[in-house]
């Protein structure tokens, strides 16, 4: 995904530092990303989406992605301390970073699909309760990480 391929260049990047970006902007704009898409969420009715509506999610979702590269790069730097080669432990910590997305993402389709069915919710208000939540959750964590 487009995620997916952001993180991945920017975890490259900035776990071997050739790219440097201060961390409190970092642990602030994670936050923004995700209270972006949530906002974006709420606000879609559903109607079909243009295909421009369509390339700028793409485009969103690996600039965010850009973003949480940054941030998982400063985790796995902690990680590895002085580590002279990174090439093996970057791969690795890809790897099971994204088996732990997709471990998320099963989880919330299996509670989505049990909400629907079971209590007979429809998509869009499941949509609106799991949004407003991750909305209101990254506006705390926006406060309490302000960098300025």
């Amino acid at each position: 995904t487009a995620f997916t391929l952001g993180h991945s260049v920017t975890l490259a990047l900035a776990s071997l530092q050739i790219l440097i970006f201060p961390t409190d902007i970092i642990e602030f704009l994670i936050p923004l990303t995700i209270f972006i898409t949530a906002i974006g969420n709420i606000l879609y009715k559903g109607e079909n989406m243009s295909k421009r509506m369509h390339n700028l999610k793409y485009v969103l979702a690996m600039f965010f992605g850009l973003i949480h590269g940054l941030g998982f790069s400063n985790y796995l730097r902690s990680l590895l301390g002085m580590e002279g080669n990174l090439v093996k432990p970057l791969f690795a910590f890809n790897i099971g970073l994204e088996i732990g997305q997709i471990t998320i993402v099963m989880c919330i389709l299996l509670m989505s699909f049990l909400f629907h069915r079971v209590m007979n919710t429809k998509h869009r208000e499941w949509n609106l309760v799991i949004s407003g939540a991750a909305a209101g959750i990254s506006f705390i964590l926006m406060l309490e990480r302000w960098p300025w």
